[in-house]
């Protein structure tokens, strides 16, 4: 979802500027500039070719071959979530009407009454006729920050509550299983009959990147888009992944935050020390020590 080439450019405009700055203050820039700065950071780290690349300038072969490797990783992953897809949205037991092609992509988005549901804005109401009739012609057009109402817990939202229920819904732990567990964990829980790439890479908790990526990954695999491309200004999915990682990331919502990713912890990594470290058993210590600590600020 990103240029690797102009990460990796600002980056080290940046790593200019605070040094001549003479201390490492990125409150300078703005909250866009300081997460990217993160990414830029970490992914030097990550590399050790970056490292030496970009401290002599020729750092442009490195940077296409990220490049390369992580647009062919998003092709596969699109590519992989095409079919099963079609799988997860037909009612057990039941069928798709009218039915909806495994490998194509024309039937889907707002063409069809199950996938335009699940990609209608939940601020828009897919039962009214005009509001369906306008998402299909392309009257009604759909914002990056217009949450499709899959992104919800039992695709309900509530206007009162935004945050209720957000990035809970199935489709979304489905399609990470998918993705980072490897596909046969979708079936089987946490049982996973093949490693997955969480496993390769040592992944044991989400990130504020791999949730929003999972969700652009789903709104794509909804849609009747067939090439999925930052250019693409129908869909707009850089958009929509930026919106989402701004929010996954935002101080000001820290708390709803932590407990979104205790949740998908949960639901994803459920035997990683980092979630059981958070879930205390009941009548442990630690436990009476949270209880105790949350008495005491009630009464404070």
């Amino acid at each position: 979802m990103l240029s690797v080439t102009a990460l990796v450019e600002n980056g080290l405009v940046r790593e200019v500027e605070l040094a001549e700055g003479g201390e490492d203050d990125l409150t300078r820039y703005s909250a866009e500039e300081r997460r990217e700065h993160i990414i830029f950071r970490k992914l030097v780290a990550l590399v050790p070719e970056l490292t030496s690349a970009t401290a002599t300038g020729d750092y442009l072969d490195t940077v296409a071959s990220i490049q390369h490797g992580m647009d062919g990783a998003r092709a596969d992953d699109t590519k992989g979530l095409k079919e099963p897809m079609i799988d997860w949205i037909t009612p057990m037991g039941g069928q798709l009407n009218p039915a909806i092609k495994r490998n194509k992509k024309a039937e889907r988005g707002f063409q069809h009454d199950v996938t335009g549901a699940l990609l209608c804005p939940v601020e828009l109401n897919w039962d009214n006729d005009e509001v369906k009739v306008g998402l299909r012609i392309g009257e009604l057009t759909v914002a990056a920050d217009s949450w499709p109402r899959f992104m919800y817990r039992d695709n309900a939202y509530d206007p009162e509550n935004p945050w209720k229920g957000l990035l809970r819904g199935k489709l979304l732990v489905t399609a990470f299983k998918h993705i980072f567990t490897s596909p046969t964990s979708v079936d089987d829980g946490s049982r996973a009959t093949r490693a997955g790439n969480a496993r390769i890479h040592g992944m044991t908790s989400v990130t504020p990147g791999s949730i929003a990526y999972v969700a652009t990954q789903v709104r794509f695999a909804l849609s009747s888009a067939e090439v999925f491309s930052r250019s693409d200004t129908a869909m707009n999915s850089a958009g929509f992944y930026d919106v989402l990682l701004e929010l996954l990331t935002d101080e000001e919502d820290k708390e709803e935050i932590d407990a979104l990713f205790a949740w998908w912890n949960r639901q994803v990594f459920p035997n990683s020390s980092a979630v059981q470290a958070r879930v205390p058993t009941a009548t442990s210590a630690l436990a009476r020590i949270r209880a105790a600590r949350a008495a005491r600020r009630a009464t404070q």
